[in-house]
């Protein structure tokens, strides 16, 4: 496994298994936030990383969704740090299996029912920032899909928002995709946002992402 310094605050820890998979430690006054929990071997790694990077304990973490490549580690995380773990409410029934995701026959469950709860929101329903991190609801990949921008840092933890191809933006996975459509209308979050790096889970980063969207969509189109 491998770890590389993103920005000031953030880190990711990734491991290869046919494609990347990339999960990201962000540290803020009390500790370190873990984005994500990738597959269940990644555990080990990190635990390893956020001792080496002697910021503080492991406070939270924040998931983008409830894909498995996405939660593997999860329950060996916490049955040694017990700390709360976040998803965005609309995930919530999809990853504890009381639904099937889109696009597939059967729910599956790829977490345990309440060791998630939802994102905090105010009253309009706006997802509230978590150490450092805004999220965003950015449903299409699945239906509670949402990304971390650290505003601070000017870095968007995409998840599986998009792929990058030869420094080149792309569309998310369409065999992984519930909802295409809906995945390139949430791509405009890289409109909204100053986003000067953008990270996903399964390929490498990307810096001004905005400056390639219009040709991604093109590139889906076509």
């Amino acid at each position: 496994m491998k770890l590389e310094r993103v920005s000031e605050h953030i880190w990711s820890v990734s491991a290869w298994v046919l494609i990347p998979v990339r999960v990201w430690l962000v540290r803020d006054g009390d500790g370190v936030t873990l984005v994500d929990a990738g597959l269940s071997f990644m555990k080990r790694g990190i635990f390893r990383a956020i001792r080496g990077l002697d910021t503080g304990p492991l406070q939270r973490i924040l998931l983008t969704h409830g894909h498995a490549d996405h939660v593997g580690a999860l329950a060996g995380i916490v049955a040694e740090a017990p700390v709360p773990v976040y998803a965005h409410r609309v995930e919530l029934p999809y990853m504890e299996g009381a639904a099937p995701y889109p696009r597939r026959r059967k729910a599956k469950a790829s977490v345990r029912t309440g060791l998630v709860q939802p994102l905090p929101e105010d009253a309009e329903g706006n997802l509230l920032a978590v150490a450092g991190l805004t999220p965003y609801w950015t449903p299409g990949h699945s239906p509670g899909h949402v990304v971390y921008y650290h505003e601070q840092d000017k870095v968007l933890l995409g998840g599986d928002l998009a792929m990058t191809k030869g420094g080149q933006l792309r569309p998310p996975m369409a065999m992984f995709t519930g909802d295409m459509e809906q995945a390139l209308r949430s791509l405009q979050i890289l409109r909204r946002l100053d986003v000067r790096r953008l990270e996903v889970c399964h390929a490498a980063p990307i810096e001004r992402p905005s400056e390639q969207l219009e040709t991604a969509l093109l590139r889906r189109v076509g």
